[in-house]
């Protein structure tokens, strides 16, 4: 390597065997190139960090092996031009090993020649400088997350105060990063903790260097807001010296949605009682706290006599109001730890959380029939009163408010303003059924019930199939009732074949409804054991399909459950034989759940199986109910009869099954039972959702991407 003479120096001995040790041994990367760029020599550091010999470089330009296409073209320009004008040059430049992998690399080049007493070209020494840009690169990220976050970010040092916050952190508080430069972040507090509060934080961040939470603080203007709060303590090589880095975001939106959510899930909108949701959890709690103590409760369901009379006299507003006024007397009449709830119109319950005997009882009546001033009016009114006794009746909070429930039906029947206790020997349950059987009748001669739909999907193709019929109770007082709460009573009654009939009938009327829209829709249709049956069912069917002969009856299926023919397989089979002689189809509801599968695949004339959702909903995680999926598939198939599964809720669920060969499905995962209004659109959307597979629009329905074609 030359060396350039002056005045004071003699020029180096360029045969000096110690400067060839040098170019061999330095950990600095060294390259000799022609004038034309083209490598003649390198040092054994270059060959070792960028993998290629000596024997490998000979002859090829510097660029055609070292650079890539992220290597800084501007870069190489200037490179390039200090090379023609034959001058030196320093650069910062990004290069690549033979095996392809970058590094950074600080070039110093020079030319050589005549001068110097060799050929013309040039020496280039380079330091690998990756370290550093990647650190360089790491602190640049650093700044810019500092700066953009969202959340606010503040440093302090090891005697807390404050070295730097960024934008966020002034967005939130409302404190300027001048403002809070070697400050206390004690600044922001809002007085709420206790300093045990703050004494606990500090000793965690002592002993695992972090503390996370929610917390409460001031901004500038004096607002209180809630953030959650990450504290990190960072140390440095020195010993002793750290720094902390906070971060936290305003949650008091989040907060005060939660608080809101909370009291719209808990507590009744017009009195602010704890609805029944509430009262279910904290008479949980009551019992638990009971068996503690060894003490007893007395849950009180309290209806009040003949309400409807006051809003038809006074209006709803006035009625109202004297529930308000009721509910807050009953809450000052109550003892500390006793909880008065609302859980209906007229209908409240009380939890009483100790000893109580008659006179309790009777002062609650006392209160409610305290004089009400409606108006210009003084109005009285009376209530009745059940009452159940824990832990002499031992039901769960739902048994205990259901128990007082019965018993204030009893004491309605003493006569009013009356209590009455509920006896765990006697058969409540019954007078509740009879009571419930009048309340359905008078539904249906009010015209309060109607059908949901629920859409049957073929799972090759997406393509709907039909609707099943569900009937619903628009109750006056309780609002959309489910089957679930009325059916069961309605069970081995006198009602259920009126109440099929009725079923049988609404379907057929929203079955043309459909058909003079221009969408003629398939539906299902329950019928009950009791229903089936009934010696007039043929004729009834046969009777009203007369009365509308433009109506195809391939386009309804009468859905029979599995245990509905258990007694007489053979007559069942005549009636539904003579159905489908009418044009009708049937399918085989809830199969799998009786006790004669097999005889009814063998002797019922079905067209279809139907897979009880009972099964499907735990057929992923339970390989019992898989198994059973399986089989009644496997039947179904062998008997040459298609199967639906009801209840599917996921698209996962739905894979499953038509990977076992179903290629019928219903169940939530497509839809909800919707009404008879909402149909013809929601199938209108549906077909095309599920036809729309090349439009590169984003699908709104998952389930209706699983069966594009």
């Amino acid at each position: 390597m030359p060396d350039t003479p002056d005045h004071d120096h003699q020029p180096v001995n360029l045969r000096d065997p110690r400067l060839a040790l040098l170019a061999a041994y330095t950990p600095n990367m060294v390259m000799i190139t022609d004038d034309a760029g083209c490598f003649e020599w390198v040092n054994p550091s270059f060959e070792k960090h960028t993998g290629y010999a000596l024997s490998d470089l000979k002859g090829k330009r510097v660029g055609d092996v070292l650079f890539g296409e992220d290597t800084d073209p501007q870069t190489v320009r200037r490179i390039r031009q200090k090379l023609y004008e034959n001058a030196a040059f320093e650069e910062d430049l990004l290069q690549y090993t033979r095996s392809g992998a970058p590094y950074w690399v600080h070039i110093h080049g020079f030319p050589i020649g005549q001068e110097q007493g060799v050929k013309p070209g040039f020496i280039a020494i380079q330091n690998n400088i990756s370290d550093r840009k990647n650190s360089e690169r790491g602190l640049r990220i650093a700044a810019s997350v500092f700066d953009r976050s969202h959340e606010a970010v503040l440093i302090t040092d090891h005697n807390n105060r404050i070295l730097d916050v960024n934008p966020a952190f002034s967005r939130i508080t409302g404190y300027s990063r001048n403002e809070v430069l070697g400050l206390n972040p004690a600044i922001l507090s809002s007085g709420r903790h206790t300093p045990e509060y703050y004494r606990s934080m500090w000793h965690t961040i002592e002993q695992t260097d972090h503390w996370r939470g929610e917390i409460w603080n001031r901004r500038k203007n004096g607002e209180e807001y809630a953030e959650l709060l990450s504290i990190s303590r960072v140390h440095l090589e020195q010993p002793g010296q750290f720094y902390h880095v906070a971060a936290f975001s305003d949650i008091t939106a989040l907060k005060n949605h939660a608080r809101e959510l909370d009291r719209a899930a808990n507590y009744d909108v017009l009195t602010g009682l704890p609805n029944r949701q509430l009262l279910e959890e904290r008479l949980r709690t009551a019992r638990s706290h009971a068996d503690r103590l060894r003490r007893g409760l007395s849950v009180c369901y309290l209806d009040l006599d003949g309400f409807h009379t006051v809003n038809e006299r006074f209006g709803h507003t006035a009625g109202d109001e004297a529930l308000k006024t009721l509910a807050e007397r009953l809450t000052r009449t109550l003892r500390s730890g006793d909880i008065v709830a609302r859980i209906g119109g007229d209908e409240f319950v009380l939890l009483l959380q100790s000893e109580t005997t008659d006179p309790v009882f009777q002062r609650i009546l006392s209160t409610v029939g305290a004089p009400l001033t409606l108006g210009d009016e003084s109005v009285t009114l009376t209530g009745s009163l059940g009452i159940t006794r824990y832990p002499d009746d031992n039901s769960d909070a739902e048994g205990l408010i259901r128990h007082a429930d019965q018993a204030m039906y009893s004491a309605k029947e003493k006569g009013r303003n009356q209590f009455h206790f509920f006896d765990p020997c006697l058969d409540e349950h019954r007078r509740k059924r009879r009571n419930q059987l009048m309340d359905i009748t008078r539904a249906l001669e009010n015209e309060e019930f109607e059908l949901y739909f629920q859409p049957q999907i073929h799972l090759p193709d997406g393509a709907i199939t039909g609707f099943e019929a569900l009937i619903r109770w628009n109750h006056p007082e309780l609002g959309l009732l489910a089957p679930g709460s009325f059916l069961p009573a309605v069970e081995n009654s006198h009602l259920e074949v009126p109440m099929g009939q009725w079923v049988v009938k609404e379907a057929i009327h929203q079955l043309n409804r459909w058909r003079e829209a221009g969408t003629p829709l398939a539906i299902s249709i329950n019928i009950s054991a009791q229903h089936l049956m009934d010696r007039s069912f043929t004729d009834f069917i046969e009777t009203y399909l007369r009365l509308h002969p433009d109506l195809d009856p391939g386009l309804i299926t009468l859905e029979v459950l599995e245990s509905t023919a258990l007694e007489d397989t053979q007559r069942a089979g005549n009636v539904l034989s003579r159905c489908r002689c009418l044009g009708l189809k049937v399918a085989l509801d809830d199969f799998g759940t009786g006790f004669s599968s097999l005889t009814y695949l063998r002797t019922l004339p079905v067209d279809m199986i139907k897979i009880d959702q009972s099964f499907v909903f735990n057929m992923l995680e339970d390989a019992s109910d898989r198994a059973i999926v399986e089989s009644v598939i496997f039947l179904a198939q062998r008997f040459a009869h298609p199967v639906l599964a009801e209840g599917v809720e996921t698209i996962a669920q739905a894979h499953a099954l038509k990977q076992m060969g179903c290629k019928f499905v219903q169940g939530y995962g497509i839809a909800r039972p919707m009404p008879a209004d909402d149909v013809l659109d929601w199938t209108l959307q549906w077909q095309r959702q599920v036809r729309d597979d090349d439009s590169g629009t984003l699908k709104t329905n998952p389930a209706a991407s699983f069966f594009q074609r």
